[in-house]
């Protein structure tokens, strides 16, 4: 059984997926996530300047419930990845434009910047 269900590509609803990127937190999470290679699976620990792992844990969920992000297990980890070709596929160009509309802000694109700079460390620190 999945610990973490996602709804099919053909199951994600519009109105699940402009409610939960209408809080900012969880925006920032995906202008993150869409700022990285595609398909890239990132570590909880990534996502540390978004706020607290309790709170993280609050909004990763609603993002995996409405269908932006994936969650896989692997061992103790918790792997995150945007799911941008299934959105593309439903809702051609919503994402992108909503990624670059956040992205325009200055305090989330500095709030972004600091995410990579965080995941680079980690990398580095890793290997």
């Amino acid at each position: 059984m999945d610990r973490y269900p996602h709804p099919a590509a053909e199951e994600i609803e519009l109105a699940r997926v402009m409610e939960a990127l209408s809080d900012p937190i969880r925006l920032a999470v995906v202008a993150f996530l869409a700022s990285l290679d595609d398909g890239l699976e990132t570590q909880c620990g990534a996502f540390t300047c978004f706020g607290s792992k309790s709170n993280l844990t609050y909004h990763l969920a609603r993002l995996r419930e409405a269908g932006i992000t994936r969650t896989r297990i692997a061992g103790t980890a918790r792997l995150i990845s945007l799911r941008s070709a299934d959105l593309d596929r439903r809702f051609p160009g919503l994402l992108s434009s909503i990624v670059a509309a956040a992205l325009s802000e200055p305090a989330r694109a500095a709030t972004v910047r600091e995410a990579q700079a965080e995941l680079r460390s980690m990398t580095a620190a890793a290997g």
